[in-house]
């Protein structure tokens, strides 16, 4: 089934609840037209896209979807959880969970330039993700998150989601039930079709995840550092109203530490680096102003409950002259 990369003129945009359920029911009947009783392989990261998909084709072709979830330990705090929940637990989905956690930390145990580090973490997901895919009979298609922005810009094929650079014989056709939407309309059929609020308003989140925001070599304590310390400030946000005033917002831990005071010792620990910018397109970011009280509260929290921390900053540079990642 060959699908168009043009968004017909005549599609009403999805703005309310009756369009996005009638959006899903005319996807629910092309998936079963496309694949019939046949299978489909669905990397599920998590993400709103990746999760509203799996959870179309739930509906449509239940168990002849297989959802393969893999924690490399660079997500945030309780995201494997949750996809567990949701869809292993909740929608009784055939989701293979794979625990790479050490696997991808060992390789990438001393790595310190960025573009190596998300290289690694790309080409160990095509790794794992085939090694799933063999261990699978009668696979015959690969489920995709591809958005109507990513075919504006990327042209058919969507790099992010795409599990490009499997051997020839793995190479699927495809089903990607969500091209011709907008992120803001993925989200309505995400919300229509029952999936969790905190899935359907995920914030945008890097391919290599935690990775890039474990600035240098990413040792397991900083991490550990980092996704502490990025709980606490999405924690803070949604309880004082600023989750959906900001854009993005997240934590950053450098590879190095600052000297301090703890329990009138001296304490040698690294500083966490907060970002919160706002962006209509990413090309451009301002940054949110965060009223003193709530940043000294969050402040207060990170240091005395996150271990091996004793400053927070905040990152006040907008975009340019900063990016919205610092790696």
């Amino acid at each position: 089934m060959v699908l168009s990369n043009k968004r017909p003129d005549d599609m009403a945009r999805i703005t309310t609840k009756e369009l996005a359920q009638k959006f899903i029911d005319e996807q629910v009947k092309e998936i079963q037209a496309q694949v019939g009783d046949r299978k489909v392989l669905l990397a599920l990261s998590g993400g709103v896209d990746s999760s509203v998909v799996a959870a179309l084709l739930i509906k449509a072709i239940g168990k002849n979807l297989y959802c393969v979830h893999v924690n490399h330990g660079l997500l945030r705090k309780g995201e494997p959880e949750q996809v567990v929940k949701v869809f292993r637990d909740e929608m009784n989905a055939n989701l293979i969970y794979v625990d790479a956690v050490d696997r991808f930390l060992d390789k990438l145990a001393g790595v310190e330039e960025p573009e190596k580090k998300r290289k690694i973490i790309g080409a160990e997901f095509i790794r794992v993700f085939e090694e799933q895919a063999r261990k699978l009979e009668g696979i015959d298609f690969l489920a995709q998150g591809t958005i109507y922005p990513d075919i504006l810009e990327s042209g058919p094929v969507k790099a992010h989601h795409n599990v490009g650079g499997l051997p020839d014989d793995l190479q699927f056709e495809l089903v990607e039930p969500i091209r011709l939407l907008y992120k803001d309309e993925v989200r309505m059929v995400g919300v229509e079709l029952g999936l969790p609020a905190g899935m359907v308003y995920r914030q945008p989140f890097p391919g290599p995840g935690l990775g890039v925001r474990c600035l240098g070599a990413i040792t397991r304590d900083r991490l550990e550092a980092l996704r502490e310390s990025d709980a606490i400030l999405r924690e803070e946000f949604d309880k004082n109203g600023l989750a959906n005033k900001v854009w993005q917002y997240f934590t950053i831990v450098p590879d190095f530490k600052t000297v301090g005071v703890k329990n009138d010792l001296r304490s040698y620990e690294w500083p966490v680096i907060i970002r919160a910018v706002n962006t209509i397109d990413a090309m451009t970011a301002t940054i949110e102003e965060i009223p003193y009280d709530i940043l000294h509260h969050i402040t207060d929290r990170i240091t005395h409950e996150v271990k091996g921390v004793n400053r927070v900053l905040y990152d006040l540079t907008p975009k340019p002259t900063g990016t919205i990642e610092w790696e």
